[in-house]
C-alpha cells in the first residue's frame, strides 16, 4: 500500500499505509480494545454517530471507529474504489 488516502465515511480519510488492520466491532475483545483506546485517549469516532460497522487499527496504535462496512474497507485499502455488499459509494456515509 502507498501513502494515498482512502474513504472511511463521511468525507474522513486515513492513508492507507498507516492500517494495520480493519475488524468487526461485535465480539468481546474488540469492545475491550475500544474501551482501552478510549481510557488512553487513543480512539477516533468518525462515524457521526451512525452505528459503528468497523473498527480500524493504525500502526500508531489508535483506533478509529467508522460507519463503513469492514468489507468495503478491505476493498477501497486494496485499490478497489467500488463497494462491497451492493452499496453504493455514498451510501451509508
Amino acid at each position: 500500500m502507498d501513502g494515498r488516502m482512502v474513504n472511511i465515511g463521511f468525507g474522513n480519510t486515513v492513508i492507507a499505509n498507516r492500517v494495520v488492520a480493519v475488524v468487526m466491532p461485535a465480539s468481546a475483545p474488540m469492545k475491550r480494545l475500544r474501551e482501552e483506546a478510549r481510557g488512553a485517549q487513543r480512539l477516533i469516532d468518525a462515524t457521526h454517530g451512525r452505528k459503528t460497522r468497523s473498527i480500524i487499527i493504525t500502526d500508531s496504535n489508535h483506533i478509529i471507529l467508522s460507519a463503513v462496512h469492514a468489507e468495503t474497507l478491505s476493498l477501497r485499502l486494496n485499490g478497489n474504489q467500488g463497494a462491497a455488499r451492493g452499496e453504493s459509494a455514498d451510501k451509508g456515509e
